[in-house]
């Protein structure tokens, strides 16, 4: 019996299939969550924007030379940042605050205001962020999965146009992201994405041109399906400004699926953690 590309596309993105025991993983991550945020000086649910989940929690370094923003997946329609708390800790503990955003969440609202949302909070840091231990000097920000292909747009946005210094931004990080849209518009979640041709062309980062020639860090879990790897490998091709200079492909973590990659953050001595604390060393070069 032949399979139909409908089938074929659901099969590559549709994650929480393709790892039977994810919810295992969302439950790791909320309780190591709930952890760092009894254990850190946390200030939560600062509000950016005026959107009804545009909030974010800070989590100071004591001596900070940078700050990170983190930007949650769940295919721009589910998850939150309370499950995410926990990629601060490392960090922190390398001088560099963090900041972990929400956002709202399809189907209320479309991946375009999204975007604009998480814009929204680059520039919030950029005022803001020096006032709660995140120095607006130097910026990166990191997303997993909806977040990575979240983290990637902030680096096509003309960011003179909306008053924030550039030179603030030192890079980004995507991990699991989706850079090409339109694929999902034949998946089942496109049901609440609401996604037609024009919008899902307009918002893949792979289809457009980077406006900033900062280092993005690009990377995947080597277990993940193949539609995730062929993402990361397509916006590795499609953006060669932005390829760090210590890179010569993306970063695929061996023994990592979907989910499991994310651990990774919490870990100093992964090469992921490795790679992204880099980008704001190569910033102050």
């Amino acid at each position: 019996m032949s399979v139909s590309t409908a089938e074929l596309i659901e099969r590559g993105y549709n994650n929480r299939a393709a790892v039977p025991d994810h919810q295992d993983w969302f439950d790791r991550w909320a309780s190591a969550s709930a952890e760092t945020r009894k254990r850190a000086p946390a200030r939560l649910d600062l509000r950016y924007g005026s959107g009804p989940r545009q909030t974010l929690d800070v989590f100071p370094a004591r001596a900070p030379r940078a700050a990170l923003l983190f930007i949650h997946g769940g295919y721009w329609r589910s998850l939150d940042k309370s499950y995410h708390s926990f990629v601060a800790d490392r960090f922190v503990e390398r001088d560099v605050g963090v900041a972990v955003m929400n956002y709202d969440l399809c189907p209320q609202v479309g991946i375009a205001h999204i975007v604009d949302q998480a814009r929204e909070a680059v520039a919030w840091l950029s005022l803001h962020g020096a006032e709660h231990g995140l120095p607006a000097r130097r910026i990166a920000i990191a997303g997993h999965s909806a977040g990575g292909h979240l983290a990637a747009m902030m680096l096509a946005t003309d960011w003179t146009a909306l008053g924030v210094r550039p030179h603030a931004i030192c890079g980004a990080a995507a991990i699991s992201g989706v850079f090409d849209l339109e694929p999902l518009l034949l998946a089942s979640m496109n049901g609440d994405l609401r996604l037609d041709r024009l919008t899902a062309r307009a918002m893949s980062p792979a289809l457009l041109s980077p406006r900033l020639a900062v280092p993005l860090v690009l990377a995947a879990g080597a277990d993940e399906t193949s539609e995730f790897i062929r993402q990361t490998a397509l916006a590795w091709d499609a953006w060669p400004p932005c390829r760090p200079r210590w890179m010569s492909q993306p970063l695929y973590v061996p023994r990592r699926h979907h989910f499991s990659v994310v651990n990774d953050l919490a870990d100093a001595d992964s090469d992921l953690f490795r790679s992204i604390d880099r980008l704001f060393a190569e910033q102050a070069r």
